[in-house]
């Protein structure tokens, strides 16, 4: 599938400003019942279907819910709003929604709320960065063409055929295609959304356990509990306060302090002493989450055989086992691979296929640096957004390594950028120069999405742009493949070009991590590192 080269980000500032009161800060700002939890502001307004990261998804998790969900456990993907998902031949499908349902307005949630969706995250007119999620559906070339003007408005490929049933024919087979349906951008959306555009985009309406009640950017999102809530996953708290926080460190401080409940990314100089800081209440547990080093493919001084030694030689530079055990004390794993060891071998994980590529060895390191002709520009830089992640720190472990290997304490350096919405922005416009931090968080537990929307030709989620025919070719062949076993095949054919490459240099697999106050219980992260805010009780 190809996704549209041309789809932009529409900066609209007032559509981030939710028109309300600052939430104010503290775990006793939320009020009985209410917990309050770290966050930073999103990079794009809260469309379904226009929201690509992590900090804008855990709110549309929380106010939508779609025809699948992802078990916060297993990460099986289990119906939801779907009724009956039913097909023949893993090309033409019919969906029967659930009776019952609405959004928080009171307007029903039919057949056509999944149809009009639909239509508006794919237009090209829409400029959606989730577009590409529906290039499978028949008709996909003519509402987000590849060049020229948009020649439809809707996806000839979907038919609403009653008020609880739709048809979705694909422009090939794809037999996953109903377990793509737990993400976030295949979620419906009711009248309003269309109607009042602007009005729904100061206080998005969804269909989830909570509704959004007030947001200042930059402060504060306050969300609380729908009791009309219809699922079987309501929420057992009063509802949840975002605060944003530029610095982990402090959330996690706050934490310590009783000013905040929740912690979600517990900063590595914390991990030494997070167990006895809180008093057990640490949670460590594995998540689809790869860090990588991503390129900028449309430089061309990376785009050579040269710099592919190049690439291949700052792999081996880095001293992965020792970044991961003094820096971030056992939360992270040594990567071998470009997908995540929580899809099991049976998912398609392949322990070790990245080889000798990515262990340790400066020597060889610096020769093949040396062969493809040295840092392109003399030296490097490694951007990356420095308000979360414990980032910094890392990075200059990981340029530590790299001088290391090179005997050149000034060749590598980070380049931190404040935030991550200027980070993902920068990225957007093509503006990096050198490597730059690429972490995926998985969108569904399947091989295909660790590797066609960061690597197949202009997909999505490609910010380096990297392109190569043959990693195409075995990407369609696999999502046309009806025989599980056949397509994982396929798939970790299509992730060793990309090994062969070093396409992306894999750093380590992440596991989730949190800490939380006395205040709460039945704290969970799910398979995607998130809070299940719904499960959590106050009090």
């Amino acid at each position: 599938m190809h996704a549209a080269p041309h789809a932009r980000w529409a900066a609209a500032a007032a559509a981030l400003a939710l028109a309300a009161t600052a939430c104010g800060g503290g775990a006793s700002a939320g009020g009985a019942g209410v917990l309050t939890s770290s966050w930073g502001d999103p990079q794009n307004p809260l469309e379904p279907s226009n929201t690509n990261e992590v900090q804008g998804g855990k709110v549309l998790d929380m106010i939508f819910r779609g025809l699948k969900r992802y078990n916060p456990r297993t990460a099986k993907a289990e119906n939801m709003l779907a009724e009956r998902i039913d097909t023949t031949d893993s090309r033409n499908y019919t969906i029967t929604v659930k009776d019952g349902w609405r959004f928080s307005n009171g307007e029903p949630v039919t057949a056509k709320s999944f149809v009009d969706a639909w239509n508006y995250g794919a237009g090209l007119r829409n400029n959606q960065k989730n577009a590409y999620f529906f290039g499978y559906i028949e008709g996909y070339d003519k509402v987000h063409p590849d060049s020229g003007p948009q020649t439809a408005d809707t996806l000839s490929g979907l038919k609403v055929t009653g008020p609880r049933t739709f048809t979705v024919r694909l422009n090939q087979k794809f037999s996953s295609f109903p377990d793509t349906l737990g993400y976030v951008a295949f979620a419906p959306l009711p009248r309003t959304f269309f109607t009042d555009h602007a009005a729904w985009v100061s206080r998005p309406v969804g269909n989830g356990p909570y509704l959004i009640d007030s947001y200042t950017k930059g402060s504060a999102m306050s969300l609380k509990k729908w009791d009309a809530y219809p699922g079987p996953d309501r929420a057992r708290n009063e509802g949840v306060t975002l605060l944003v926080y530029t610095d982990s460190n402090t959330a996690y401080t706050d934490v310590l302090a009783g000013n905040l409940d929740l912690v979600d990314d517990v900063p590595a100089t914390q991990l030494k002493n997070v167990g006895t800081d809180l008093d057990g209440r640490y949670i460590n547990t594995p998540a689809g989450i790869l860090q990588t080093l991503a390129f900028p493919y449309y430089d061309p001084r990376w785009n050579t055989a040269g710099a592919r030694k190049v690439r291949t030689g700052l792999s081996m530079a880095i001293d992965r086992a020792q970044i991961t055990k003094t820096l971030f004390r056992g939360t992270r794993t040594p990567a071998t691979d470009w997908t995540s060891p929580v899809l099991g071998k049976e998912g398609g994980f392949q322990a070790g296929l990245c080889g000798h590529a990515c262990e340790h060895d400066p020597a060889q390191a610096k020769k093949l640096i040396q062969e493809g002709g040295g840092l392109p520009g003399g030296g490097l830089k490694i951007t990356y957004n420095a308000d979360t992640g414990s980032h910094k720190q890392w990075v200059d472990a990981v340029c530590n390594s790299i001088n290391n290997a090179l005997g050149d304490d000034k060749a590598c350096v980070g380049n931190p950028v404040g935030t991550f919405a200027d980070f993902r922005n920068q990225i957007s416009q093509h503006r990096m120069s050198g490597p730059f931090r690429a972490g995926w968080q998985m969108d569904y537990p399947l091989i295909q999405n660790f590797l066609q929307p960061l690597y197949y030709t202009n997909a999505s989620s490609n910010d380096g742009k990297w392109s190569d025919k043959r990693f195409d070719g075995l990407i369609d062949r696999a999502n046309a493949e009806t025989d599980s076993a056949t397509a994982i095949g396929l798939f970790q054919q299509a992730e060793g070009v990309v090994r062969d490459n070093m396409a992306a240099i894999p750093l380590w697999y992440q596991n989730g991590s949190a800490g939380y106050s006395a205040r709460l219980s039945h704290v969970a992260l799910n398979p995607f590192s998130v809070p299940v805010y719904n499960e959590i009780k106050v009090g």
